[in-house]
């Protein structure tokens, strides 16, 4: 990645535009989301900025870009039309190890905003690391049309139960499976309904039932030619709840990017073909582990009377074409 994606807590963020035109208002309007904490630079505003300097009292320093102003600021935003004083901005800025953007000018940042989509407190974002705007414009509309605009709503809701659902539900995939299937079914459908109480009911409804205690699986995937976009829908899913993935040297790697990102990762050194850590992927399943099992095109395991005799449940998925 030329970018690491970084999401900054609002509490700590002090930042400086340089500008007082249109482009500044577009930063300033963005960064309100989070924070007041905003100084303009400029010896005029616009009328876009202006209302926003009065509505939200932000500090206005009434002359144009001068240096010496930026040591107490952590986020610096030049948003001028003069390249001049852009490429000033930054030098003054990255001396002092500051984050800096600089409006139209890549080469000069040292991070770039991203494409945001806001369903607070679930923010996504993305980049197309300044490669392809347009493509990123593409994939944002794309995503907007699957979120309800009271998405959030649910986040919100998750926050407020979960250490009820952690005291109820001990183990971690049962949680994932007990909340997936809340927000998805008709307790989310009555979140997103408006009809909070009647969701919190029928949660507090469904703690009561007895939890049982969870049941190890192992799932042998045959990834086909390799191609994570062949996965098919039944292989993702597992996918998303596995607790530990095995995989050999001959599956592509690309594929694990599409495994939970918290479940733990065993690389072999020995082809599936030969061999299968068995013996490992046992143990985790008797534990109550989901193992996932990357196999390489349609590779049939090798015969092994440990698997054969376990009472464990096993499932074969073949993906990919």
């Amino acid at each position: 990645m030329k970018y690491f994606p970084i999401y900054l807590d609002a509490n700590y963020i002090n930042a400086m535009i340089i500008g007082g035109g249109e482009v500044a208002a577009r930063k300033i309007d963005l960064l309100l989301k989070s924070t007041t904490k905003i100084t303009i630079m400029s010896e005029t505003l616009n009328a876009s900025v202006e209302r926003l300097v009065n509505l939200h009292k932000l500090t206005w320093l009434k002359h144009n870009y001068q240096p010496g102003h930026l040591n107490n600021y952590n986020i610096v935003i030049a948003a001028t039309d003069s390249c001049e004083v852009n490429s000033a901005v930054a030098a003054e800025s990255s001396q002092l190890k500051l984050l800096t953007n600089v409006v139209d000018q890549p080469e000069l940042c040292n991070y770039i905003t991203p494409a945001i989509i806001d369903r607070a407190p679930m923010i996504i974002a993305m980049s197309s690391s300044g490669s392809a705007p347009i493509l990123l414009r593409m994939l944002r509309e794309q995503i907007e049309k699957t979120l309800p605009n009271g998405y959030g709503k649910l986040a919100d809701f998750s926050f407020k139960f979960r250490d009820h659902v952690k005291a109820r539900v001990k183990s971690i995939r049962d949680r994932r499976s007990f909340w997936e299937q809340t927000l998805r079914g008709g307790i989310g459908q009555a979140i997103l309904d408006g009809n909070t109480i009647q969701a919190e009911q029928q949660l507090i409804a469904s703690l009561q039932k007895q939890t049982p205690p969870p049941e190890g699986e192992i799932v042998f995937i045959h990834t086909g030619d390799g191609n994570p976009d062949n996965l098919t829908l039944n292989a993702h899913k597992e996918m998303q709840f596995a607790d530990a993935v095995f995989y050999d040297q001959e599956v592509n790697t690309d594929i694990i990017e599409y495994i939970r990102r918290d479940a733990s990762k065993f690389p072999q050194d020995i082809s599936s073909s030969i061999l299968i850590n068995v013996q490992h992927a046992l143990d985790l399943a008797e534990r109550g582990e989901k193992v996932i099992y990357l196999l390489d095109g349609t590779t049939e395991l090798p015969s092994n009377q440990a698997l054969a005799e376990s009472s464990i449940p096993k499932k074969h998925l073949y993906s990919g074409c």
